[in-house]
């Protein structure tokens, strides 16, 4: 991952409700919800919901799908996944195998209980 990339993220997820949008996407896992969804999740107005969502979908923080009228927002998790990796590949002087824990993530692309995509 970019410098750059990472920066864009972290602005991205700067405003409180964005993070707590992102976080609420990362609960859903594959499933996703649609904006109004999240705006009632989160007890805010719907008219905010697509400033921010736009937002974070610029940053590729978050994907979108068309389905039907409404559009469906799910947490780009292997991004999530590059930037934890990037923050912490340096980590013990390049050994972050030394300074981690060794259980893996619970949203480890191996594992496959996590996020299960809908069938």
């Amino acid at each position: 991952m970019e410098k750059l990339i990472a920066t864009t993220i972290f602005e991205s997820l700067s405003s409180g409700i964005r993070l707590d949008v992102y976080r609420l996407l990362v609960r859903q896992g594959h499933t996703g919800m649609v904006a109004g969804e999240i705006a009632t999740a989160l007890g805010l107005p719907p008219t905010n919901m697509s400033f921010h969502l736009k937002a974070m979908a610029q940053a590729n923080v978050v994907t979108v799908e068309q389905e039907g009228r409404y559009m469906r927002y799910r947490a780009n998790l292997s991004l999530m996944l590059d930037l934890i990796a990037y923050l912490t590949e340096e980590c013990c002087e390049g050994h972050p195998e030394q300074c981690l824990p060794t259980m893996p993530s619970p949203c480890s692309p191996s594992e496959s209980t996590c996020c299960p995509k809908p069938e």
